[in-house]
């Protein structure tokens, strides 16, 4: 499938940025383990299979082989944390973008790291980082991106089947997986070029996505369950929730995960 990909991709040296797996127990696990051996910045690690996929708090996310593009980028910012806060943000936008490019369908993002599909689950977004102890600067980070693409309802276990969807029964047409995956690996090569270069323009077309704003919100934290609603982002991608006692909370995506009043969204 590599051969195929890069018929895709413009000329230069992808052949070289790009590792292709047909199982791995997760994209990312495979970054870390390229970035303790030192690969440089803008390694892609693409599968066609995840055994292990994970998403936000330890979640599992289902990775077929032959249903979804499964894809992780490397990159090695050299910059304090902070200054990463709205990486996860602009991951979101830059998928929908690929995913447009792709599919002609441009998805919606539930705040701060799904992909959203007519009010169902199209895909997810986890990024990591490694901070040296000596520096504080991060070693690395690591965008991780999962897209249903060829699933149909029975493909999903019972308890996903009113939450998740796919790109086929989005558009009704079957996805060339080369052709996304090369959308993929294009879009998130740029947003590591103008991650810091465009962060304000970044952010805005993240909100321009972004279906949770505007709407009736319920913060989770363990057992402790707030209602409220939701404001603004921050600059960095902190959601600006209105609390009933008229206060304000900036919510960020380490702390709570954000569910709507009614349903999944």
């Amino acid at each position: 499938m590599k051969d195929e990909i890069l018929t895709f991709l413009p000329q230069g040296d992808w052949g070289e940025k790009i590792h292709w797996f047909d199982t791995l127990d997760s994209t990312n696990n495979e970054a870390k383990r390229l970035a303790a051996a030192g690969a440089p910045n803008g390694t892609l690690i693409l599968s066609a299979q995840q055994t292990g996929g994970r998403g936000r708090m330890g979640r599992s996310f289902q990775s077929p082989a032959g249903m979804g593009v499964y894809i992780t980028l490397l990159m090695r910012p050299q910059v304090r944390p902070e200054q990463l806060m709205h990486l996860t943000c602009a991951a979101g936008l830059y998928s929908c973008r690929g995913v447009e490019e792709a599919t002609g369908f441009l998805p919606k993002i539930k705040w701060i790291n799904d992909l959203i599909a007519g009010k169902k689950k199209l895909g997810g977004i986890l990024t990591e980082m490694s901070v040296s102890t000596a520096t504080g600067l991060v070693e690395y980070a690591i965008v991780g991106v999962g897209i249903n693409c060829g699933q149909m309802p029975q493909d999903f276990p019972p308890e996903l089947r009113d939450k998740a969807t796919s790109l086929l029964q989005t558009t009704g047409k079957e996805v060339s997986l080369p052709r996304l995956v090369a959308a993929m690996a294009l879009s998130l090569t740029r947003m590591n070029g103008e991650l810091f270069i465009r962060k304000k323009a970044i952010m805005e077309g993240y909100k321009n996505l972004c279906i949770t704003l505007h709407q009736p919100v319920q913060l989770l934290r363990g057992e402790e369950c707030t209602p409220g609603y939701a404001l603004d982002l921050d600059g960095d991608g902190g959601l600006i929730v209105s609390l009933p006692d008229g206060s304000l909370r900036t919510v960020n995506s380490g702390e709570v995960s954000v569910r709507g009043m009614y349903g999944y969204l």
